[in-house]
């Protein structure tokens, strides 16, 4: 049996699916043509356009193509799955699942998978592994001085394979790989917690991505997707242990109650991924509260994620007003 494969073809259209979206760009009133034709989907915000593979973008040829399109009988046309963005003149489709894209200052959580020669390999959910040099960490204690070949006979006393550590992205190399940086103390190794992975589109740039809730959790929501949740660290430097920095050893004073706390909002994170609804710490502590109706055993049943979701996206638009 012969099996023949064909490109892709977009779906027709006509006038009435169609919107004139006009912006203005120095002063000029442009008109770009966008496929609105998305039956079954229900968009929040109606400013959002997500096309699928093979889809119409724009026919308007006064547009440039960027990442994720392609240009067929002057038409621009997606070739993913992804959200239209445009930056005047330049129309681009972000994927909607994607290895991590960093920028500098990015603040990531990562784990280590490699110790080598004056670096370690941390897994960002990047392309490549991150690199973490020894001349970018602090030493214990907070000492000031340069690195010595006896802090290279210790590396694997700062990190070693499997441990959890929280940076900064600093640079990138030649090669694309990300440089990361953990100079300041609310950056380091990361205990007392658990470790949740969501999709990095998901996690809504910050001001600050390190919060304290309510619930006396803290959160720091990685850039790249990978989230933390642990039990309250101190902010002020009088109160943290420069010694204790680079321990293995969680903190003996986390109550039944912290736990559950942790468990909690973890499950309420992963309830708002389920849902492909952004991540910020707004939304985790109007889930948290739509939680406590439910017990914790049962969080992970779809239908009460759902109702967790729903809860705290009404919640934060009741506040919006």
């Amino acid at each position: 049996m012969n099996i023949s494969f064909h490109s892709p073809v977009p779906r027709a259209t006509n006038e009435k699916s169609r919107k004139k979206s006009g912006k203005r760009h120095g002063g000029n009133e442009v008109d770009m043509d966008l496929d609105d034709d998305h039956e079954g989907v229900v968009l929040k915000d109606p400013t959002i356009h997500v096309v699928t593979p093979a889809e119409v973008i724009t026919t308007d040829t006064a547009f440039m193509r960027g990442h994720g399109t392609y240009i067929e009988e002057e038409k621009v046309l997606s070739s993913l799955a992804g959200v239209v963005e445009r930056v005047n003149k330049l129309i681009s489709v972000k994927p909607l699942h994607s290895r991590y894209t960093g920028e500098i200052g990015d603040v990531v959580v990562g784990r280590i998978t490699e110790v080598a020669q004056k670096r370690w390999k941390v897994d960002v959910s990047a392309r490549q592994d991150a690199v973490l040099m020894l001349s970018s960490v602090n030493l214990p204690g907070g000492v000031q001085r340069r690195k010595q070949e006896s802090d290279e006979l210790q590396m694997r006393n700062f990190f070693m394979e499997g441990d959890l550590v929280v940076a900064e992205v600093q640079a990138f190399f030649g090669d694309g790989a990300y440089s990361l940086h953990t100079r300041s103390l609310k950056y380091g190794k990361l205990r007392n917690g658990s470790f949740i992975s969501v999709s990095p589109a998901l996690v809504q740039r910050c001001k600050s991505h390190f919060h304290s809730l309510s619930c006396g959790v803290d959160v720091i929501l990685g850039l790249n997707g990978y989230i933390w949740v642990s039990a309250h660290v101190p902010e002020s430097l009088d109160e943290i242990d420069t010694e204790q920095v680079y321990s293995n050893k969680n903190k003996d004073d986390i109550t039944p109650s912290d736990r559950e706390s942790i468990a909690r909002v973890a499950n309420c994170i992963r309830a708002l991924a389920q849902e492909f609804i952004f991540i910020n710490d707004t939304i985790i502590s109007f889930a948290y509260e739509a939680s406590l109706q439910h017990a914790l055993k049962d969080m992970h049943k779809k239908e009460i994620m759902h109702e967790i979701a729903v809860e705290a996206v009404s919640a934060v638009d009741n506040m919006k007003g």
